[in-house]
């Protein structure tokens, strides 16, 4: 009796499923070599009805008056291309029958494999609608997240922690702006295998909302960078971070440090640093030894500027230093010192009390003529053309694999104005970062803020993960694709492709 009343349990979960997938057609579009399915394929009909691919590369159909007809789908998606006809549409004639499903392929132009969206609503939606498994045990919504800015994460008591910028809910066009966070397991730990998704739990507020983690004083939105977890004295693990107070159009106007407090699922308040000091953690941090010290180097472009690696030096802004060739005390910061040798090479050196090396700043000591072009730290060029890239922010980290540093970074005023990701690597976390391969393309849509994650790297480095954010935000286009606007996507990239065979980078 028991066993019927189980059995009968199933069937009764089973058939609702059953009922509602036999009334949607199912297209996968799957990556051609892999053969997985490939998330965010543009699916549109002749009459602008679109439909776009869930995590498992499904889009379910079930369209009055298109059902039992011939319907024409044009195919199309950042960094992927189907074959064009005679007429050049990139499409296909499919018959869309309730129940019914189909494939088809597209080949992959990126290097990187796009593998999934990590953030927001209707995550697998449309497998859900047509009866196929899904990885996540919230694949639809999670902490009522509809969207996510830029992720900074850390691994911290042997779990990794996730906190996000500017956070939409399904309530209001206003939501959480003041750091939501996640925890997750990690894959040999009870996580999911990163190739498959990341399950996270959300820290919630009384409504199921993400909560605000790092609500810091004072009037508009509090974001955090520089997310580092370090050992005090005692041997304690703990969780800091940069955070900014921004007002207006992007204009930050307090910096200092905040501490996680595990219990209570918030940032602590633990420095307020001086506004005018011209080095302070951000952007993504590394941990390196050099001259038998551990140091976390901070940076945007590149990890340029370093701090012991403890709790008391992170709050004390006078134990920052910066790689750099420029003098410190100048009279007036827009009037630099370059310092050379006897020799009139430039003398790099580990400096404080100036500002880290930027395109910008390059550019204005070469107007200035204190540097010449070819003496520019920023000389980052593509492999195949030889063009320069300008790299707006990135993501360094150590490879096993490759016995390297390996950087995902975000050009800036590439092909799209911060679409194209690239891959290049060094000897050192310092660079030089001399060439670099496009990995990534988007077709005017932003992917801003990458971030590397070593924690998951697979094969002692040859597959590695990344991610970045998907937004219309910055791009000029006022398009903005349904659901996986302003959200979080992850890639996969495999270092054994010959075109990022070791021997090009070091030319």
């Amino acid at each position: 009796m028991i066993y019927a009343r189980c059995l009968l349990c199933v069937v009764l979960m089973v058939v609702p499923r059953m009922l509602v997938a036999a009334e949607y057609f199912q297209i996968q579009v799957v990556d051609k070599e892999s053969r997985r399915g490939i998330p965010l394929v543009e699916l549109e009909t002749v009459n602008q009805i679109l439909h776009v691919t869930d995590s498992n590369g499904i889009a379910a159909i079930n369209e009055p008056g298109l059902m039992n007809q011939e319907v024409y789908f044009f195919v199309r998606s950042h960094g992927y291309e189907y074959p064009a006809d005679g007429f050049g549409y990139q499409g296909k004639n499919i018959k869309v029958t309730p129940g019914g499903k189909t494939v088809l392929e597209m080949k992959r132009v990126n290097l990187a494999e796009r593998l999934y969206r990590i953030t927001g609503q209707g995550i697998y939606r449309d497998s859900l609608l047509t009866d196929v498994a899904v990885p996540l045990t919230q694949p639809v919504l999670n902490g009522k997240v509809l969207g996510s800015d830029s992720v900074v994460n850390a691994k911290f008591h042997n779990r990794v922690y996730w906190f996000w910028g500017d956070t939409n809910k399904p309530g209001y066009p206003l939501g959480n702006f003041s750091v939501p966070g996640a925890v997750s397991d990690l894959p040999d730990q009870g996580g999911l295998p990163v190739e498959q998704g990341i399950n996270l739990n959300y820290f919630l507020d009384e409504n199921g909302f993400a909560k605000k983690t790092c609500d810091m004083p004072g009037p508009g939105p509090t974001w955090i960078d520089g997310l580092v977890t370090l050992q005090d004295k005692q041997g304690n693990e703990r969780l800091f971070a940069k955070y900014v107070k921004i007002k207006g159009l992007l204009t930050t106007y307090e910096r200092g440090l905040v501490e996680f407090n595990e219990k209570q699922k918030t940032f602590e308040k633990r420095e307020v640093f001086d506004f005018n000091a011209p080095l302070y953690p951000e952007g993504h941090p590394v941990k390196y030894r050099m001259d038998d010290q551990d140091y976390i180097l901070f940076g945007q472009a590149a990890p340029l500027i370093r701090v012991p690696a403890n709790p008391d030096a992170l709050a004390d802004l006078k134990q920052y230093e910066t790689y750099s060739y420029l003098k410190p005390n100048a009279a007036a910061a827009a009037d630099w010192t370059v310092d050379r040798d006897e020799g009139g090479a430039l003398r790099y050196q580990w400096r404080k009390n100036v500002p880290p090396l930027t395109s910008e700043l390059e550019k204005k000591l070469i107007q200035q003529n204190k540097l010449s072009k070819q003496e520019r730290y920023f000389l980052m060029r593509d492999i195949e053309t030889n063009d320069r890239v300008e790299i707006q922010n990135s993501s360094v980290a150590w490879n096993e694999y490759r016995g390297k540093w390996t950087m995902i970074g975000l050009q800036k005023f590439g092909t799209s104005v911060l679409g194209e990701i690239w891959y290049s690597e060094a000897a050192s976390p310092l660079g030089p970062w001399k060439w670099g391969r496009k990995i990534v393309t988007h077709d005017k849509y932003s992917f801003y803020n990458p971030k590397q994650h070593p924690l998951f790297a697979r094969e002692k480095g040859r597959l590695i993960y990344f991610e970045g954010t998907y937004t219309a935000m910055f791009s000029g286009n006022e398009v903005k694709t349904p659901r996986y606007d302003y959200n979080q996507i992850m890639y996969q990239l495999d270092l054994s492709d010959p075109r990022l065979a070791a021997e090009l980078f070091e030319k």
